[in-house]
């Protein structure tokens, strides 16, 4: 049995105060591990390999500044087969694409008042060679999702496309992203009311 990945990375010993608490919401905790397990060990991977699924855990919990999430899908990341190369290549990664955000432009309007320009993330070249086309192609569309949801278009669909990511691809890629920015809150928000508990 997978134990549970947010009690794991937010440090919630069995029997704890917070423990008790996230047993107060049983379906929603339990939703949160089958979503983990659905995404990161399923019956078949798909088109979508476990190392690469865990190499864009890393670069999202990396841009997110979360180091106990960055080691855990390390960690996967290593068992899925990853060379030290990879992971040297996520890291320069996620400190090329390290920003604020988000921003983004909305249509035409009252809200384009809140319109902001960012960094738009493009892999350097010698990253490049490490990662690899597919996974080039996976971090620029995910830093687009991650800084830029507003922007998130056609354009970062078709460089998915080229780069051999199928249809089915691109919507486990985009899950993997969503699953991610909610752990990685739900982690966060653990951890503070820990310290008031």
């Amino acid at each position: 049995m997978v134990a549970d990945v947010i009690d794991t990375l937010a440090g919630i010993a069995p029997g704890s105060k917070l423990d008790t608490a996230r047993n107060r919401r049983t379906v929603a905790r339990q939703q949160a591990q089958a979503s983990y397990l659905s995404l990161f060990r399923p019956k078949s991977m798909g088109g979508v390999s476990a190392q690469e699924r865990c190499a864009v855990a890393c670069f999202v919990t990396g841009l997110h500044g979360q180091p106990q999430a960055e080691a855990f899908y390390g960690q996967g990341l290593t068992e899925a087969g990853g060379s030290a190369a990879l992971k040297a290549a996520i890291s320069l990664a996620v400190a090329a694409g390290k920003t604020q955000g988000p921003y983004g432009a909305y249509p035409k309007g009252p809200l384009s008042v809140e319109d902001t320009t960012g960094l738009v993330y493009k892999v350097a070249p010698d990253v490049a060679l490490a990662l690899g086309r597919r996974l080039v192609a996976a971090f620029e569309h995910t830093h687009m999702l991650v800084f830029h949801p507003r922007d998130a278009a056609a354009p970062s669909l078709q460089s998915l496309l080229d780069a051999g990511w199928t249809t089915d691809d691109i919507v486990t890629l985009s899950q993997l992203v969503a699953f991610l920015a909610f752990q990685i809150r739900v982690v966060a928000g653990l951890r503070v009311l820990a310290t008031k508990m």
